[in-house]
């Protein structure tokens, strides 16, 4: 089964309608979302906003309360550099309203996901959602974090693989704890 192209409607309609449990895999350096832009730039700068004043955020909050409130569960690892990247660094601040909403983060050094072969194995341009352990979303990115497309694999070996790349990222990732969220 090939995989096949999906559009930014069907992406998100996959990813919100998913019946048992959603992880994605989080390796791009940097992530080039134009409503976010600016909301990483100002963290940089030392002047951080409310990540829920962006609509885009605030959406994603509220969808992820949502389903983990009807008991589905919603986990990702996230790859980060040392140091970590501007983007890297606020994704780690905006750590608390994730995980308020009901999402469970880990965290792997770029280093350590190397060590454990993970890296090389997933490819150095892609993100993935594994959906339900039957589904998988790859997102391929450029080189400046944009995403570039969406597949969609069903193919049983594929999600096997995409299976054992998850287990893999969350036995050897450290729990995400806010406590400790880098700031600006």
């Amino acid at each position: 089964m090939p995989a096949q192209l999906i559009d930014e409607a069907e992406f998100y309609d996959r990813l919100f309608n998913f019946q048992r449990s959603a992880f994605r895999l989080e390796i791009q350096p940097k992530y080039h979302e134009p409503e976010e832009h600016e909301a990483v730039a100002s963290f940089a700068a030392g002047d951080p906003h409310d990540p829920t004043e962006l609509p885009g955020l605030r959406l994603w909050f509220d969808r992820v309360r949502d389903l983990t409130e009807r008991g589905r569960t919603m986990r990702r690892v996230r790859v980060h550099d040392t140091p970590p990247t501007d983007s890297q660094r606020w994704e780690r601040w905006i750590d608390p309203h994730n995980k308020a909403a009901g999402e469970t983060i880990h965290y792997l050094t770029r280093s350590q996901a190397e060590e454990i072969g993970l890296l090389k194995a997933v490819g150095d341009n892609i993100d993935f959602w594994l959906l339900d352990d039957e589904a998988v979303i790859v997102m391929r990115f450029d080189a400046d974090g944009r995403r570039i497309s969406n597949e969609l694999i069903t193919d049983p070996a594929r999600v096997q693989q995409a299976c054992e790349w998850r287990d893999l990222a969350v036995r050897h990732g450290v729990l995400a704890d806010p406590q400790d969220a880098t700031t600006a």
